[in-house]
């Protein structure tokens, strides 16, 4: 439960569901409730089998590569700490999308559920926390997500814009702390096989 619980939080604050939720009520505007579950399922299968492929096949092409977790660490975390400041100075995540049929594969299911940030975390956790432990988190992840897109419409009325904004900075803070952690692990691994 422990290691579950270690894997989940770096994956939830990863996946930042609150932040995701306005660009996933401004592209299915107009929907009825049928597309939109249609959709929402789209995305979550989307969502898990990409990062399933990504944890089981990701250290095969990484040591086909040469390329150590130390380097994926130091590498994963610039890129996390990147979006991070992203999200936090950007006044909110605008994409332009039109509708489309695979609206839940993308950009719902990726790269806005599971993208960089999330397949980046889920490498480097997997190493820490166990392979179960981090599927078990990435599955609990999205079905949570999608759950908050299902209901999206009734939290954005009770948050407000404001409230899912402060949400999604506090997020992008967290993430920015679990870049420096991953980076600052990420060169031990490196000058400890010095």
């Amino acid at each position: 439960m422990k290691q579950f619980l270690l894997a989940f939080i770096p994956i939830f604050v990863a996946v930042d569901a609150i932040a995701v939720m306005p660009m996933f009520l401004s592209l299915t505007n107009g929907l009825v409730l049928k597309d939109i579950r249609k959709i929402i399922i789209q995305s979550v299968w989307t969502a898990i089998s990409l990062a399933l492929v990504f944890i089981l096949l990701g250290k095969g092409i990484f040591n086909v590569l040469g390329i150590t977790v130390g380097d994926f660490m130091v590498a994963g975390g610039i890129i996390l700490f990147c979006i991070a400041i992203i999200d936090l100075i950007s006044p909110g995540k605008k994409r332009r999308v039109g509708y489309s049929e695979d609206l839940g594969v993308v950009p719902i299911g990726t790269p806005l559920i599971v993208g960089p940030a999330v397949l980046t975390t889920c490498l480097i956790i997997v190493d820490e926390y166990g392979v179960f432990a981090t599927i078990l988190s990435v599955v609990v992840n999205v079905l949570l997500a999608g759950i908050l897109f299902y209901f999206s419409r009734q939290v954005s009325r009770v948050i407000g814009r404001s409230g899912a904004n402060a949400l999604s900075k506090i997020m992008a803070l967290l993430l920015a702390a679990i870049a420096v952690m991953m980076i600052r692990k990420g060169l031990v691994f490196i000058f400890s096989g010095l």
